[in-house]
């Protein structure tokens, strides 16, 4: 891979499919989440309410880059990562059904320069009623995805999930197994360093993958819940609810197979496989 050396400059990329009258309140807050001068890119996957389209057209610092076709949301983000010029050193990778709390941005930035090996960073998320998302989790082994896969909806206090969700952490600034991927401000260096989302996970999953593989690429990815943000979820998905569904336990599927390769795991991915099915059947009645 080419080293590049980038500048300071600052941009925020978010893949758009039909987002509606979301997008408008994203790119006002937007206004009020940092000082500095920020370049907006919607990776537009296809988006048929001309959201977008309107957006580039009223906001001199929007660009509008469609992707040609659904990508997903690491294929859509790839794609608005690789246009920007080598200026931008410093890429925020969101949601577009999201609303900035004043300052985040600003406070993310000023936090990567505590932590010089942080790769990726991310904010406090919250839902519309000011409910904690649990945004900073460990990566999922074997053993704590299938207890929070089987008993995560039955029994949510059970260990395996407590532990995945890290629910009974304090929020505070501390390193992650990963990020949630609605909202990541990214050291452009460290992405290229491990060429961005996977983009075979159409949609979840996406940021395990990506936060492991910068860990193990020797960067950090850094909770900082003094950066906040408010995600207002599933605008674009609700109508296609059992499509993203399947989607999750496809993108699951694929996380733990492609972590336990060879013949001696073939039995493990297979009862893997056939528990995820059953489990989508169960969820999707």
């Amino acid at each position: 891979m080419t080293e590049t050396s980038y500048g300071d400059a600052l941009a925020v990329v978010t893949v758009t499919y039909s987002p509606g009258e979301t997008l408008q309140r994203f790119l006002e807050t937007l206004t009020d989440a940092t000082t500095r001068p920020v370049q907006v890119v919607l990776a537009d996957n296809g988006s048929t309410d001309g959201a977008p389209q309107a957006a580039a057209e009223t906001w001199d610092n929007v660009a509008l880059v469609p992707t040609g076709g659904n990508l997903g949301y690491g294929g859509g983000a790839n794609r608005g990562v690789a246009g920007l010029p080598a200026d931008v050193g410093w890429v925020v990778v969101s949601n577009p059904d999201l609303e900035w709390g004043v300052g985040s941005i600003d406070t993310l930035l000023e936090a990567a320069k505590r932590w010089p090996r942080g790769g990726s960073f991310g904010p406090l998320i919250t839902g519309r009623s000011g409910e904690v998302y649990p945004s900073a989790r460990e990566v999922p082994s074997l053993g704590r995805g299938i207890g929070h896969g089987v008993l995560g909806r039955v029994w949510p206090a059970n260990p395996w999930t407590r532990e995945y969700k890290q629910t009974e952490t304090d929020i505070r600034e501390r390193e992650a197994g990963w990020l949630s991927g609605s909202c990541l401000l990214l050291r452009r260096e460290a992405w290229d360093s491990v060429d961005g989302f996977d983009s075979r996970y159409f949609m979840y999953f996406e940021d395990v993958d990506l936060g492991e593989r910068l860990a193990r690429a020797g960067w950090q990815n850094v909770y900082v819940p003094s950066a906040e943000v408010m995600h207002i979820q599933g605008h674009s998905t609700a109508k296609a609810s059992s499509r993203m569904l399947a989607a999750h336990h496809e993108s699951a599927y694929r996380f733990i197979a492609d972590r336990h390769r060879g013949p001696l795991w073939a039995p493990v991915r297979g009862a893997v496989k056939a528990g995820l099915t059953l489990r989508l059947k169960a969820q999707d009645r």
